[in-house]
């Protein structure tokens, strides 16, 4: 995988991808593996000549890698993809604390409760933790080393850091995670409720569209089975003085005035599949080292410091 983790770094790949003739190149290659300049140059109706520019943009950038090959009369220039995936940050990586704000990432597998049904499970990026569809293993030692849950309904719960100032207001809360359902197996179409919590009070819900398996999540691990659970979808849920949102849409009038948060708070979030939802399909949530983004679950907290400055 070629990881461009500064978007301004990426310029060369940029400029590579920017010509319909590099792109037939790819394509080429993507279909047949591997093949010699004379082989491509037939293909597109190109001569040698004119490819050999296009062949080093590509080979520069990181795209493609180049062989020599003995056979015949002469070494011949064997191409093959360099890479499967191309993964771009857009965003820096990691919140960046302001003034006024602090940010955590709490690990998807340092729940602080929780009640869980088959199918369920719980993994580190290593191996399973214990056996799938048994609960019991949620209480396994190792679990806060996990990289990925999931269950078909029931909850987990964390315990949000409190980093709170004396005498500061707390005005917002932003938390953004990995989700997906979770279906016997993997189904792309596989609607599920999955509702969120503050402190006991309902935020609201969103619907994750299926338990997506159609490609290999991009930090999951090669050992993981491909007829399991990928990766899923980045959700940012914003609690604050108008109410709760995810992704910019507003899901309820909950706000975060209704808590009363000081610096002497205990602030639970709790995500939850209800077996009375119109859709109870499960959920799975990802952590680093699983899933197509290498984040646990991120969190972000602004406040007025006392005195209001």
């Amino acid at each position: 995988m070629l990881h461009i983790k500064k978007i301004e770094d990426g310029i060369e790949l940029y400029k590579a991808l920017g010509s319909d003739l590099r792109i037939q190149i790819i394509r080429l290659l993507l279909e047949n593996t591997e093949m010699n300049l004379n082989e491509i140059a037939a293909a597109l109706d190109v001569t040698n000549g004119a490819l050999t520019s296009h062949i080093r943009r590509l080979e520069q950038c990181g795209l493609i890698s180049i062989l020599s090959e003995s056979a015949g009369h002469g070494n011949q220039k064997i191409c093959r993809i360099n890479t499967d995936r191309i993964l771009i940050d857009v965003k820096p990586q990691g919140i960046q604390e302001k003034k006024n704000m602090y940010s955590v990432d709490i690990p998807v597998g340092q729940y602080t409760d929780y009640s869980v049904f088959p199918t369920c499970g719980i993994s580190t990026p290593a191996h399973l933790i214990g056996e799938v569809d048994d609960p019991r293993y949620f209480a396994h030692p190792d679990r806060t080393k996990a990289g990925i849950l999931w269950f078909g309904k029931g909850y987990v719960e964390y315990l949000i850091p409190n980093l709170l100032p004396a005498g500061a207001e707390m005005t917002q809360i932003t938390l953004s995670a990995e989700l997906s359902s979770e279906a016997p197996g993997v189904n792309n179409n596989w609607p599920s409720d999955i509702s969120f919590e503050l402190d006991s009070l309902p935020l609201g819900t969103w619907t994750s569209p299926g338990d997506f398996g159609d490609v290999h999540g991009v930090f999951t691990p090669d050992w993981w089975f491909p007829y399991w659970n990928q990766y899923g979808l980045l959700k940012t849920i914003i609690i604050n003085k108008k109410g709760t949102f995810i992704d910019g849409l507003k899901i309820s009038d909950r706000k975060i005035d209704d808590f009363h948060f000081d610096y002497k708070s205990s602030i639970h979030f709790r995500f939850s599949v209800s077996e009375q939802s119109g859709n109870s399909g499960g959920m799975t949530l990802f952590g680093k080292s699983f899933g197509n983004y290498d984040q646990d679950i991120r969190l972000l907290v602004s406040y007025t410091p006392a005195g209001g400055v």
